[in-house]
């Protein structure tokens, strides 16, 4: 009786032992799969033209977290884009000066800083600019975070102006364009 008590007890350990290798070998690659996706670096932005307002509006979401790592080797190892409304700030500069919108011969044109806030896991900066008049297309370069990580994507949706639009500036990509012609109001 004994035998067949320890033959039980070593085969229940023997499972208890397999069913602890497995559970720890999926923790593992789901934690490896979580940093992974992380280590993933990009940025969604879109461009609106406000028919309502003959504006064109432009917001920057960026991963509160990616922007927490930004901020600490941009500026200072102790920033805090949480809490720090200057910290805030200088992201928000630091995100204006690496993007521009250029009509279709070049030319600039002149983004306004309308503001930036932290909401739940990103941080958001809105720029915006009266709408030109016969706007045929235009030129944008979004090169914010990519001085710090080759591999970050910024993307670009153009909405307002007939079908969306979607621009990606990765790898060395650093001007893209989008056309209006043919598109009436």
């Amino acid at each position: 009786m004994t035998n067949k008590l320890s033959l039980a007890l070593k085969q229940g350990t023997s499972a208890l032992l397999a069913s602890l290798i497995v559970l720890t070998v999926i923790c593992a690659s789901l934690f490896s799969a979580q940093l992974q996706a992380h280590q993933i670096k990009a940025a969604i932005t879109t461009v609106l033209f406000n028919q309502r307002t003959e504006n064109i509006e432009v917001m920057h979401r960026f991963n509160l977290h990616d922007a927490e790592h930004a901020v600490k080797a941009l500026f200072d190892k102790h920033a805090d884009i949480m809490d720090d409304i200057d910290t805030q700030q200088a992201f928000a500069d630091y995100v204006a000066k690496h993007f521009a919108i250029l009509d279709s011969e070049g030319e600039p044109l002149a983004l306004a800083k309308v503001g930036f806030e932290v909401e739940g896991k990103h941080f958001w900066v809105y720029q915006e600019t009266a709408e030109p008049p016969a706007l045929e297309g235009l030129k944008i370069r979004h090169d914010a975070l990519r001085d710090l990580w080759p591999k970050q994507v910024n993307t670009i949706n153009v909405e307002g102006k007939g079908d969306i639009k979607t621009l990606t500036f990765a790898d060395s990509v650093n001007l893209l364009e989008v056309s209006f012609k043919g598109h009436q109001h």
